[in-house]
């Protein structure tokens, strides 16, 4: 008589120290948050069944207190990646993305604006690497606002990134460009 069980239900589940050494060459590759390494460690393995919710947590809540899992330093680590070619609010939906909660992302955005030159500065800077000469006429100057808001670059900084590309001139340092 068949077993009524799938089988994949038959398949051993895999040990805590497994799961620890596979989260440790997730983190060891980059930094993740709690929500990442649950998504990436919970699925089934070939062979395997998906570890236990509680066991999974264990080794998480394990490797939170020793500091290998931190995900303050893992908001930071994205937000500067991310607002290097992209604007506020494209750094705070990649942040809430990853599961971050909505403090976490505001705090990581704003250390890593503090870290970075002015959002209108990187729009510019953004701008003039993937569209060399200025608008010619107001469909090129409509596209090229588009590339910009695609990136999450808000308004005044799209504005003022344009206007100075037209120009041909870099940011005035008494100019003040909008964050």
């Amino acid at each position: 008589m068949p077993d009524s069980d799938p089988p994949h239900s038959q398949a051993p589940r895999e040990s805590r120290a497994t799961l620890r050494a596979r989260a440790l060459r997730l983190l060891a590759r980059r930094e993740h948050s709690r929500a990442e390494l649950e998504r990436k460690l919970g699925r089934p393995r070939a062979g395997q069944q998906a570890p236990q919710p509680d066991m999974l947590a264990g080794v998480l809540d394990e490797l939170q207190s020793q500091g290998l899992l931190d995900e303050q330093r893992f908001a930071q680590s994205l937000a500067r990646r991310v607002a290097r070619g992209h604007g506020s609010a494209r750094v705070l939906g990649e942040l809430r993305q990853h599961g971050l909660d909505e403090q976490m992302a505001q705090q990581a955005l704003r250390d890593a604006q503090a870290e970075l030159e002015p959002e209108a500065q990187r729009a510019l800077a953004l701008l003039r690497r993937h569209h060399p000469t200025p608008p010619a006429d107001m469909a090129q100057r409509a596209r090229q606002m588009r590339f910009l808001q695609r990136r999450g670059f808000g308004t005044d900084a799209v504005r003022h990134a344009l206007r100075m590309h037209g120009a041909g001139a870099d940011v005035a340092q008494d100019d003040t460009p909008c964050d």
